[in-house]
Formats: structure tokens, C-alpha cells, sequence
């Protein structure tokens, strides 16, 4: 354990090295500290942080800079978060897919990283569908979710339907199946084909089929707005070797995924620091994250990706504020 002495100590280099990021010799933090000790105290104290593995001195410089462990010590016992700044932001109800890309866009202008937002996995059920007679034989297939996602699918077919047979089928589908998974529709329709005419049934068959693809594919999963941000962090643009790893993991997403899936199963806003864990697979890199809610159920996470060497308490404000405004946005979206 830390006495309360090398705690401010810590929380002093800490805070010095996010806003200089320059390593802390014991001159610059006797005076960040504002403690009155002596060079050879504070030397001493380092000493035994340094053992400790909180802090580490790079290559030949006399200062030293916090380690993965140092930041996760700083961050669960030491940061303090002053009341957000940033209220007067909003998300209007739209598209839930222009919500999800509105909030990265927030997430990386308000903290100059990149922004992350994991989309909801979409539903295989339907609330509404419509079918529209395009040409002999060509079908549009529109599909409306119940969180308000518009899928159009065009469909061949072996015959050509009218609009009126087109306007029976989709009152029919509208009136006995809505709320139902799309496996079950298909299920009830094929017990059910007896009682409807064969081209009617064999129509609605093939758009249960288009509509199930629709739905359940994946699409955006994740949305990722400011990855050129990184190229203005000094922590990055010193070594292309860490930069080009960040870049690939925002260019594969499945790792990303991973990482944002697991950050959804925690409550709140929640950091994860690259080099502790198995979480973030790069050193240099830390993630701020947060679920966001729909009518009170967690369906997604979102987040901010940017350097180890990060002001962590105004990125906690960020995606606090931001999980909450796509909450609101996706729920009172009906």
C-alpha cells in the first residue's frame, strides 16, 4: 500500500505527464505536488514507485513516466471528475443508424480521438412490410423494423403479381405475423399455404426469405469517426510502427468488437488501459467506454480510443454524456 505521500506524488507525475507528456523529473514535481520536500525525498519516493512498477524512467532521462499499472492506480483511486461541460450537446431522434454515426462524430470532436459505436444487434422481427410492383416480375421488398431500420430488397419472381395481389399479400402479412421472428413466419406459412392461393403464398415465402436476410445481416456493426486524429497525437506520430497497428485494428473490427462486446457486459463507464490486460491489445492505446440503453436495455456499447497518455476524467464526461444522448435519441425514436 501507498502512503498518502506517494499517492500525491503519483497522482502529480500522472497528471503532469498527460498534459505535457514529457517525463517528470523531481523538480517539476516538487512543484506540481506542492509538497515541500527535498530533491532526495521526492528521488526516493520515485525509487520505490519505480519497484513497484507504477512509473518507469525511458530510456536515459532523468524524469520518469506512469505504466499501464500507474494509469489503472491514477484512474481507480485517484482521478476526481469535476461536473460535465458538455450538457449543452443533443442527438435529435432520426435513423438509428444517423443516430449511431452522429455520437462517433461527437465522441471524436469532443475528445480529438477516434470515436467508436458498437450498432445494436438488429432484430429479426418485423413491424411492418410493403410491396411494391417495380416491373413484370420485379419486386421491391420494404421492411421496417421495430426500431424503425428501412431495409428494401428487390425480389424476381416466377410470376407477375398486380399491385392489388401485391396490397393482399402485404395486408395479410401485416395483419396475422407482425411481432413474430421471421422463422416463425416461414414456419406459419408453410402449414398455413393450404388455406391461401398458392401464387399469394409462394409470394409471401419468398419475401419472408428476402426479409429475414435483410434484417439479420450485420451491416455497420461498428461505426469509427477521427481515425486521422491519431496522426495529430505525438505518442503516435513518432512511431509509424504504433500507428499502423491502430490503424489496423480500426481496418479489421473484429478485434474491435471484441473489445467493444466486452466493455457492453460492464455497468457504466468503464477504462480499460492497453498493457494490463488482455482487453486492449496494444500498449499504447486506452478505451473509454459506456453502454447505451434502448426503453431501459442495454444494446450497445460506445467509446473513445485514443493514447495511454490521456485526460482521463474529461474523457469519462464525454462518453457518459454521449452514451446517455443516444439512449434518449434510440428510445424516444418510435
Amino acid at each position: 500500500m501507498l502512503d498518502e505521500r506517494a499517492k500525491l506524488l503519483l497522482k502529480a507525475l500522472v497528471e503532469r505527464y498527460i498534459a505535457d507528456g514529457q517525463p517528470v523529473g523531481s523538480r517539476t514535481l516538487s512543484k506540481a505536488s506542492g509538497l515541500e520536500l527535498s530533491p532526495a525525498t521526492i528521488r526516493n519516493v520515485m525509487s520505490d514507485l519505480e519497484e513497484l512498477g507504477l512509473i518507469v524512467s525511458p530510456h536515459t532521462s532523468a524524469g520518469r513516466i506512469p505504466t499501464a499499472r500507474g494509469y489503472r492506480l491514477f484512474v481507480d483511486t485517484m482521478l476526481t471528475v469535476q461536473p460535465s461541460q458538455f450538457g449543452a450537446h443533443s442527438l435529435a431522434p432520426d435513423q438509428p443508424q444517423k443516430v449511431l454515426s452522429n455520437a462517433a462524430n461527437l465522441l471524436s470532436s469532443l475528445s480529438h480521438f477516434v470515436g467508436v459505436v458498437m450498432a445494436p444487434r438488429r432484430s429479426s422481427v418485423f413491424r411492418h412490410i410493403e410491396f411494391l410492383r417495380l416491373s413484370e416480375r420485379r419486386l421491391l421488398v420494404i421492411i421496417v423494423s421495430p426500431e424503425g431500420d428501412v431495409q428494401n430488397r428487390v425480389i424476381f419472381t416466377e410470376v407477375d403479381y398486380s399491385q392489388a395481389q401485391l396490397v393482399e399479400a402485404a395486408s395479410f402479412l401485416n395483419s396475422h405475423y407482425v411481432g413474430l421472428a421471421l422463422e416463425q413466419v416461414r414456419e406459419r406459412l408453410q402449414h398455413e399455404v393450404e388455406s391461401l392461393r398458392s401464387e399469394i403464398a409462394t409470394l409471401m415465402q419468398a419475401a419472408v426469405v428476402v426479409s429475414s436476410e435483410a434484417i439479420t445481416e450485420t451491416g455497420d456493426d461498428v461505426v469509427i469517426s477521427g481515425e486521422r486524429n491519431l496522426l495529430a497525437v505525438s505518442d503516435f506520430s513518432h512511431d509509424m510502427g504504433h500507428l499502423r497497428r491502430a490503424f489496423d485494428l480500426f481496418e479489421q473490427k473484429t478485434q474491435l468488437m471484441r473489445l467493444l462486446d466486452v466493455a457492453g457486459r460492464a455497468e457504466g463507464v468503464r477504462i480499460y488501459i492497453g498493457g494490463e490486460s488482455q482487453v486492449v491489445p496494444f500498449e499504447e492505446l486506452s478505451v473509454v467506454s459506456a453502454p447505451y440503453e434502448v426503453d431501459g436495455q442495454v444494446v450497445g456499447t460506445l467509446g473513445v480510443i485514443g493514447p495511454t497518455r490521456m485526460a482521463y476524467d474529461r474523457m469519462i464526461q464525454i462518453v457518459d454524456i454521449t452514451s446517455r444522448l443516444v439512449s434518449n435519441a434510440l428510445s424516444h425514436h418510435k
